[in-house]
């Protein structure tokens, strides 16, 4: 029979706290949950644990009681990459972490079973990711009801990128500069089909091409880790999406400086000509894409789908009839009730209806078009004008999510 977990060995109980902290903080949890999730999990293990989170590393302080004075402190510093969202790890992580404390697992056991989640994705995982890039870019170009050549621009520039990403994640050296390299391609396809082959939207292929890179959901993070008073983790998530927007500005902006260069000039339109129909069709198609890239588990692949979907329909209508922020507002608010509903009574991480719910309001698009705008027409109103239209849809994000989580507050941290 296994021992009470208050009385299994003080450094097993410390490793497994220190495990389930590097899994959360990779698979994209924010500070605030985060640490709320470590001080209880390590309260019902028989510890205390005073956990520092930002999204480059963590600071564990752990104390036993029961141990003598001078042996009871333990504090561990890792320092780790930024997470990632992955919803099918993050839920196992979960389940594994409910079965220790609920006496199913000992905490042998339980390690072994977060270590068979670092098994690498298989060809088949990475093909239907690469495909997703692809499928999302296509998608958020016929939600914008942009024409069948704008939509095909962005779709096969998005499966560019995505095949960038895979060839990315085997080549270290290339990480750092990722981003900048997939405005180059965005920015020079856009141009040499504009030129060679018939006008575009330019800049709205540019951003649907670029849609996954787009760090809006960082920037809400950022903004609500801020008025949650995790300042630091904030501050740093906060500067770190701005870097992102900043690389993919550059990027796009160099290929285009390098096609004028060599005398090719896109010839630009501004044209929305496909039918209503259109949009339906590409909603469903943007959410499936999103199941994928947020690695759901194909059980969940229809609630992740339904949450994206009514995310977005929520703030399309609402916004319509009471302008954005008031749709975006709604939706958010709407979407993390849900969430918390989600994890409360049904004992699973509410982020599988609450990160698709939220992913169409962040305002990454509008940051980048902004700085597009900025540079290319060198108007420092048309930057203002941008930085206001991110602001006001941060702003009624992040007070969405506030209120959602007043409405019904959330009984488990994920």
């Amino acid at each position: 029979m296994n021992l009470p977990l208050s009385e299994a060995s003080y450094v097993a109980r410390v490793d497994f706290i220190i495990e389930l902290a590097q899994r959360l903080h990779r698979y994209g949890t924010t500070a605030d949950r985060l640490e709320g999730a470590l001080t209880a999990v390590a309260s019902r293990l028989g510890l205390s644990c005073e956990p520092w989170s930002n999204p480059t590393g963590l600071i564990l302080t752990f104390s036993d009681p029961a141990r003598a004075t001078g042996a009871r402190d333990t504090t561990r510093v890792l320092r780790l990459a930024p997470g990632d969202n992955d919803l099918h790890r993050l839920a196992e992580t979960d389940r594994i972490a409910e079965d220790v404390l609920d006496g199913r697992l000992d905490l042998a056991a339980a390690h072994a079973q977060m270590t068979a989640l670092d098994r690498p994705p298989t060809r088949r995982m990475r093909w239907g990711e690469t495909l997703a890039f692809g499928l999302a870019a296509a998608s958020v170009a016929g939600l914008l009801r942009l024409p069948w050549l704008d939509i095909g621009v962005a779709g096969v520039t998005g499966l560019l990128i995505g095949l960038l990403a895979q060839w990315a994640e085997t080549h270290p050296r290339m990480r750092a500069g990722f981003e900048a390299m997939a405005g180059m391609v965005a920015g020079a396809v856009a141009v040499l089909v504009g030129s060679l082959v018939a006008p575009l939207n330019q800049n709205t292929v540019i951003i649907a091409s670029l849609v996954v890179l787009l760090p809006g959901l960082s920037l809400t993070n950022a903004v609500s880790e801020l008025t949650g008073q995790h300042l630091v983790s904030g501050t740093a998530r906060f500067a770190g999406a701005l870097t992102t927007v900043l690389k993919l500005g550059m990027g796009t902006l160099i290929a285009l400086y390098a096609m004028d260069l060599l005398g090719l000039t896109a010839t630009v339109r501004a044209s929305r000509p496909q039918p209503e129909w259109m949009e339906w069709l590409a909603l469903a198609f943007a959410a499936f894409s999103f199941a994928v890239l947020f690695r759901a588990s194909y059980r969940d692949y229809i609630k992740v789908m339904a949450a994206a979907a009514c995310g977005y329909l929520i703030s399309r209508f609402v916004g319509q009839a009471a302008g954005s922020p008031a749709g975006v507002f709604l939706a958010a608010l709407v979407m993390t009730a849900a969430g918390n509903a989600y994890a409360r009574w049904w004992h699973r991480p509410g982020a599988i209806i609450r990160v698709p719910g939220i992913i169409m309001l962040v305002p990454g698009s509008a940051s980048l078009r902004g700085l597009l705008s900025l540079i290319q027409q060198q108007d420092v109103g048309a930057g203002q004008v941008a930085l206001l239209t991110v602001l006001n849809a941060l702003a009624a994000l992040v007070a969405g999510l506030l209120f959602g989580n007043l409405l019904l507050p959330p009984r488990r941290n994920l």
